[in-house]
């Protein structure tokens, strides 16, 4: 006879918990004790044929047919367990999917509302309040029970789809408000009408809806709030200034034996003290940065179509200077190398000029590949300067060029003469002609003298079209 598995606790459960002498001889049944003979016939359980005790067919078929009974019962009953446990999985599941939903419906109608302009900017806070307090009480992701299938991952697919709808609308709701923000802190401007061609019943608001302030900007605006985040290092050059910026051995290193007397004499008969390691340093730097902005290629650029503006060229060049600044002094720990960072920025062709300006190099017409490989080749002297006769001498004539070159520009030492001049002046204008940048004069005396790029390039315009900034 078979025993199936299922049956031997059954069939253990019924053995007597201390078997007689002749059960244990196989001689009697181990259930129910009758002697085994011709009519009744002995069942070996084990653990050998030889060896163990021995049940009679009777007991054994009784308590099969007892275990199957017992275990197609606990198979309907699980089942039954099973079907309940799924019906109330769903119910849940399903209520736990429309909040879900409705969520992220929301989440995408507010992101719509908050680029409607007709929509008020105070309004579209209030939904992002709302939006955000209906993702807050959403309730905990539920589990589903042990009897329950766990491949449906449609739990896991609406999350996603709701997180995304929220971030959209986040972004949507922050970049609205920020330019709220700014543009309620601008005064209008009927000035500029002319400029930007607008109709008679202008009010002189001129709201901007798109600012970019280049990749450095949030690291200097953090530095104001005490926060100092490393800079990340230039990108690698492109293949075309890779090319351009290659092996230079055939051409002679540049050597001034005399630069160090020549070069101090006459810094000093120029008003630059070439034994203050502060005032070399920034005549250096203002020099480096106006050989950007000051050769032929970038005059023809200026003058082609789509070229910079004053303001525009006067923001560039104090954002130059500040570069030019860092790469010397890094220049003067790490090695001439380190000036490249200034060669890559001054040189890129897509990135936005400073003060606000969208120009970029690629968009202007001209020689801007001849512009590029000037400023390679100023950079590059300076660099050999550095390797042949030490850091100093490279700022002395860096200083040198700077003098004839630059000599007002921001960092030099005639810069603070030159915006005590133009505030004078500005003093003595009527202020409802001034652009609203310009009307506290306090705080434009400080801008000129820390950082004029911060002005802006309109007012830097205005201020260079009035022959106010030389």
């Amino acid at each position: 006879m078979h025993i199936p598995v299922y049956a031997y606790g059954a069939i253990r459960a019924a053995i007597a918990a201390v078997p007689t002498g002749r059960q244990m001889a196989s001689l009697d049944c181990c259930v129910c004790g009758a002697p085994f003979g011709r009519e009744l016939g002995a069942m070996p359980l084990g653990p050998t044929p030889e060896e163990g005790l021995s049940g009679c067919g009777p007991c054994l078929r009784r308590l099969i047919t007892l275990a199957r009974e017992n275990r197609d019962t606990a198979l309907v009953r699980t089942a039954e367990q099973a079907r309940q446990d799924s019906e109330r999985w769903e119910s849940v599941r399903d209520h736990y999917l429309a909040r879900l939903d409705a969520v992220r419906r929301a989440a995408e109608e507010v992101a719509e509302l908050a680029g409607n302009d007709g929509i008020p900017p105070l309004r579209v806070a209030w939904l992002s309040v709302s939006l955000e307090s209906a993702h807050t009480w959403l309730p905990e992701t539920p589990a589903p029970p042990a009897s329950v299938d766990p491949k449906d991952h449609r739990l896991m697919e609406a999350k996603l789809m709701m997180g995304s709808a929220m971030i959209t609308a986040r972004e949507a709701v922050a970049d609205r408000l920020a330019y709220h923000l700014i543009n309620e802190a601008q005064p209008d401007e009927p000035e500029m009408c002319e400029e930007f061609e607008c109709p008679e019943d202008c009010s002189g608001r001129h709201d901007s809806s798109h600012i970019d302030c280049g990749p450095d900007a949030v690291f200097e605006d953090l530095l104001e709030h005490g926060v100092t985040i490393e800079e990340p290092g230039p990108a690698p050059l492109s293949p075309e200034l890779a090319a351009l910026f290659g092996s230079r051995s055939e051409e002679p290193s540049p050597s001034f034996p005399d630069l160090p007397e020549q070069a101090a004499a006459a810094l000093v008969h120029l008003g630059v003290d070439p034994d203050d390691p502060e005032v070399l340093l920034n005549a250096a730097a203002a020099g480096l940065a106006a050989e950007a902005l000051q050769n032929e290629p970038f005059d023809a650029v200026r003058a082609a179509s789509g070229g910079p503006d004053a303001g525009e060229v006067l923001a560039q060049g104090v954002d130059l200077y500040r570069r030019a600044r860092k790469a010397l002094l890094a220049a003067r720990e790490g090695g001439p190398e380190r000036l490249r960072a200034f060669t890559l920025v001054a040189s890129d062709l897509d990135l936005p000029w400073a003060g606000g300006s969208r120009f970029t190099l690629r968009t202007a017409s001209g020689p801007v590949a001849d512009l590029v490989e000037h400023i390679d080749q100023q950079v590059w002297l300076t660099q050999e300067l550095m390797r042949r006769q030490g850091w100093r001498n490279a700022l002395l004539h860096r200083a040198f060029t700077g003098v004839f070159n630059a000599s007002h520009h921001f960092g030099m030492p005639g810069w603070p003469a030159l915006v005590s001049t133009a505030m004078e002046r500005l003093a003595a204008m009527d202020r409802s002609v001034l652009p609203p940048e310009l009307t506290d004069l306090t705080e434009v005396e400080n801008a000129l003298l820390q950082a004029p790029d911060r002005l802006g390039t309109g007012a830097l315009g205005w201020l260079a079209r009035h022959a106010l900034l030389g």
